[in-house]
């Protein structure tokens, strides 16, 4: 007999990569019961705060799905994180993912890792995924998502992103990370966002992170069909 055998198939994956265990208990919240998450796998995995964390976790999760023959066809980096503009509770989704503070200071200023002359500081998700996600999760912008190593605390420092990133619709501290590691084992990468606060002074007392959870909750499950048709093209 010629050719592969459906039953011999492999199903196709999806890791979904959070920072904390609130982020992924939303994510799967809005994925439980989806009758699309029936015929696709997705994994949510918190795998810790920042960008050295999220590489190491993803890379290692990729790494043993890979090792038993079950690999990953899509990374998702998910979880809430700072708005530049948007609101509390908005979504947002990324067509290119950064990292804004790796790089070396200098007296002119700021000079990206890649004005050194190494590796790289921005990952782009496939574009008709972006335009298929951002339709589903009704997303309020899509964008530049910056990854932080330190979270913004002043308008100067926010007002400082913005004009070295004048697409940023928000920052987080993973997403970098997640993409670092997607990238190394040829799996494409996406990032969606839920507004928790705004970028800029630190004022914990107007944080809304219950708002941001419960709308990621539902985005995860308003992407699950876009997320599990794309994977398994």
């Amino acid at each position: 007999m010629t050719g592969t055998d459906p039953a011999d198939a492999v199903p196709a994956r999806i890791l979904v990569a959070t920072a904390v265990p609130a982020e992924r208990d939303a994510v799967a919240r809005g994925l439980s019961g989806h009758p699309a998450v029936d015929v696709v796998a997705v994994d949510v995995v918190a795998v810790g705060v920042g960008p050295a964390a999220a590489a190491a976790g993803t890379a290692t999760a990729l790494t043993t799905a890979a090792l038993a023959g079950r690999p990953y066809a899509l990374a998702v980096s998910a979880g809430i994180g700072g708005g530049f503009t948007a609101p509390p509770g908005a979504l947002l989704v990324a067509d290119a993912i950064t990292v804004a503070d790796l790089g070396a200071e200098t007296p002119e200023g700021f000079l990206p890792v890649t004005e050194l002359g190494f590796g790289t500081v921005t990952h782009r998700p496939p574009a008709s995924l972006v335009r298929e996600l951002a339709a589903a999760v009704s997303a309020t912008a899509v964008g530049t998502v910056l990854t932080v190593s330190t979270v913004t605390g002043t308008a100067d420092r926010a007002a400082l992103l913005v004009r070295r990133h004048p697409d940023a619709v928000a920052e987080a501290m993973e997403g970098f990370g997640v993409a670092e590691a997607a990238a190394a084992h040829g799996v494409p990468v996406a990032e969606i966002r839920a507004v928790s606060n705004a970028v800029g002074p630190r004022d914990r007392a107007a944080w809304r992170i219950g708002d941001a959870l419960a709308a990621l909750a539902e985005a995860s499950g308003k992407a699950a069909p876009v997320l599990t048709r794309w994977s398994s093209t």
